[in-house]
C-alpha cells in the first residue's frame, strides 16, 4: 500500500485544510483565492497574473487532459501554489505530452490534492481572499502554532508590484500574422502569448518591452498604439506605470489596456482602486456594454478594481477630458470597462484573448485595430468614435 504524504492548508485565520502533498514538497506563501474555470487549467497555470497566490480550483476533477506545448500562457507555472480536490492519476487527451504532476514537479510548485475545496472556496466567499500557505513533506510535521506564525509573517497582497517579478527581461518583437497596418509595443507586465496572437493577428508587429521601459525607450520604437497587459499585484504600487502611461496619454497615442492595464488607465485618468473581497478568477462571469445592452460571458482574473462614478460621461481628475464606464459585472457592479472621450484610449477589466474561453470578447481586439486606422487616417475624433460607437457589440 503506498504511503501518502500529508499536507495542509492554512489561512491566516488560523482555518486548517488537512490533505494530501501533490507536486513538489516543502512549504509555499501566498494569497489564497477561488477560480471557477471548469477548464483552462493549463493557461490558469501559466497565466502570469496569479503570482504570488494560492490558486483554489472549484472544478473538482483536475489534469484529465494532462499538458501540452501548445496552451501554455507563457514560459512556466506562475501560481505560488494549488489546490484541488480530485487531480486526475493520468492523462486522456491525444495532445497531451505528459501530466499535471509531472509540470508541478519541474517547475516545483507546492500542492495539495483531496481537501474539500467546496468548504475553503465558501469561506473565501465570505471571509475574502487571504494570506495562507501549503505545508508538505517535513514541513507538514510542524506544529499548527508554527504554522500559522510563518504565514502571519508572509507579505499580504497589498501594496505588491510584482511587474518586476513577471515581466520580459528584455524587449523582443512577434511580427504581424496579418496585413500589417502598423505596430504595438506591450508594456509587459504578466503578458500571456494569446493577447500577443491576438495582436499579431490584427496586423500589428508587437513589441513587448520590459515593465521598467522609460518613455524614450517606448517611443524609440515608433508604436502606432501602446497597450498595457495583465498582470499581478496592487494598481496602487505601479507608480512608474501610471506616470508612464500618462506621458502616453499626452501624446495622444491609441491605448488599450486589459486587466492590470485597466487599473492602471482608471489610476492615470485620476480614479481610485481598491482590493475586491475575493476578487473575480474564472471563465464565467457576465459583464454588460452599458452603451449597447449587450451582455457577454468573460474570463477573469484580478482582485482590485477601478472607483468611478457611472451614469454618463465624466471630467477625468486629472485634465484628460472626458471619460465614462462602458462595462459593468452584472454580478456585482464592478467596473469592467473605461473609455475616454476626448483621446484614444479604452480598457477593459476582463480577457478578451481568454484561449480557454469563452470568446464573446475577441472583437475588442477588432475595435482597437479600427480605432488605430482611424487614427493615421484622420486622427482625433474619428479614433474617439471608433470606441465609443455603441452599435459595434464588442461586449
Amino acid at each position: 500500500m503506498p504511503t501518502i504524504d500529508r499536507a495542509v492548508l492554512v489561512l491566516e485565520d488560523g482555518s486548517r485544510y488537512p490533505g494530501r502533498a501533490w507536486g513538489a514538497r516543502g512549504r509555499t506563501f501566498g494569497e489564497a483565492v477561488f477560480a471557477t474555470g471548469m477548464t483552462g487549467y493549463q493557461e490558469t497555470l501559466t497565466d502570469p497574473s496569479y503570482a504570488g497566490q494560492i490558486v483554489v480550483m472549484t472544478a473538482p476533477h483536475i489534469g484529465n487532459t494532462g499538458m501540452n506545448d501548445e496552451d501554455p500562457e507563457s514560459t512556466r507555472i506562475w501560481v505560488a501554489g494549488y489546490a484541488a480536490h480530485s487531480p486526475s492519476r493520468v492523462a486522456s487527451n491525444q495532445r497531451a505530452t505528459r501530466t499535471l504532476d509531472d509540470d508541478l514537479e519541474r517547475d516545483g510548485v507546492v500542492s495539495i490534492a483531496g481537501l474539500d475545496t467546496r468548504a475553503v472556496t465558501r469561506h473565501l466567499r465570505d471571509k475574502g481572499a487571504m494570506r495562507a500557505a501549503i505545508f508538505s513533506g517535513d514541513d507538514a510535521a510542524l506544529s499548527p502554532d508554527e504554522q500559522l506564525a510563518l504565514v502571519r509573517e508572509s507579505p499580504a497582497m497589498s501594496g505588491r508590484n510584482l511587474s518586476a517579478e513577471v515581466s520580459t527581461p528584455e524587449t523582443y518583437t512577434v511580427p504581424a500574422t496579418g496585413e500589417r497596418i502598423g505596430s504595438v509595443v506591450i508594456v509587459d507586465l504578466g503578458i500571456k502569448a494569446a493577447t500577443i496572437a491576438k495582436l499579431a493577428e490584427r496586423g500589428f508587429d508587437v513589441h513587448v518591452v520590459p515593465e521598467s521601459v522609460t518613455i524614450e525607450e517606448l517611443y524609440a520604437l515608433e508604436p502606432s498604439a501602446v497597450f498595457y497587459s495583465n498582470g499581478p499585484g496592487d494598481p496602487e504600487a505601479s507608480e512608474h506605470h501610471v506616470g508612464l502611461l500618462r506621458e502616453v496619454l499626452d501624446r495622444r497615442t491609441p491605448f488599450f489596456g486589459i486587466c492590470f492595464g485597466n487599473q492602471l488607465l482608471g489610476r492615470a485618468l485620476g480614479f481610485g482602486t481598491y482590493k475586491l473581497p475575493f476578487g473575480h478568477r474564472g471563465i464565467n462571469q457576465p459583464v454588460v456594454d452599458l452603451r449597447s445592452g449587450r451582455i457577454g460571458i468573460t474570463a477573469h482574473n484580478h482582485g482590485f478594481a477601478v472607483v468611478a462614478p457611472r451614469g454618463g460621461p465624466v471630467e477625468t481628475p486629472t485634465g484628460y477630458g472626458q471619460a465614462e464606464v462602458t462595462h459593468v459585472d452584472l454580478n456585482d457592479d464592478v467596473v469592467e470597462g473605461i473609455a475616454c472621450l476626448d483621446i484614444p484610449a479604452f480598457s477593459v477589466q476582463y480577457h478578451p484573448e481568454s484561449a480557454a474561453g469563452p470568446h464573446d470578447a475577441d472583437a475588442l481586439f477588432d475595435r482597437f485595430r479600427d480605432m488605430v486606422l482611424a487614427e493615421r487616417a484622420g486622427g482625433g475624433s474619428a479614433a474617439i468614435a471608433v470606441e465609443t460607437d455603441p452599435t459595434d457589440g464588442a461586449s
